[in-house]
């Protein structure tokens, strides 16, 4: 999806996946942006944001995950399962283990990137045709995090982190 906010000082809700395979994190290379990043994009307008981490992921690397929840709290007295309340549809959404904002080059809108980390039982990855292309990816362990000269510090402690809580 475009951008929704063009004027200054405006928000986008991006998400940011950090896909975890056995010690290794995956990284992509944005082509347009010329970055080692992870999967991830714009939440669409009809989206909540896990359905938004899950469909990119798969959009962008062929990957099924599954997402990380943070908390993995019971609501004592509260149903989290999909329920009416009148009209309308409640449910608890899984929350994203880490957020920030930050800017784009080139742009006046910013970014409010909603971090989840994941699971995935493979390392095949299989860009889907006619998706946005990676400029590369990499499945990386601790130590190739820690020593890649390409990666954003931020970008390193969110992969770190999700290697410290998704591995045993």
């Amino acid at each position: 999806m475009a951008h929704i906010h063009t004027e200054p000082g405006q928000v986008d809700f991006v998400v940011d996946v950090f896909v975890v395979h056995e010690d290794k994190v995956l990284y992509r290379f944005h082509d347009k942006v010329h970055k080692w990043l992870v999967p991830g994009g714009h939440i669409e307008l009809n989206e909540v944001p896990e359905q938004s981490a899950l469909r990119e992921v798969f959009e962008e690397v062929g990957l099924t995950v599954e997402l990380y929840n943070p908390q993995d709290l019971t609501l004592v007295g509260i149903d989290t399962d999909s329920q009416t309340v009148g009209q309308e549809e409640y449910r608890e959404l899984l929350p994203p283990v880490f957020m920030n904002i930050h800017p784009l080059p080139g742009a006046t809108h910013r970014h409010v990137s909603l971090i989840y980390f994941a699971k995935t039982d493979t390392v095949d990855i299989e860009e889907p045709e006619g998706e946005e292309k990676s400029g590369g990816l990499l499945w990386l362990t601790r130590e190739e995090i820690v020593a890649h000269p390409e990666i954003h510090a931020s970008m390193k402690a969110y992969g770190l982190k999700a290697l410290e809580l998704l591995t045993s």
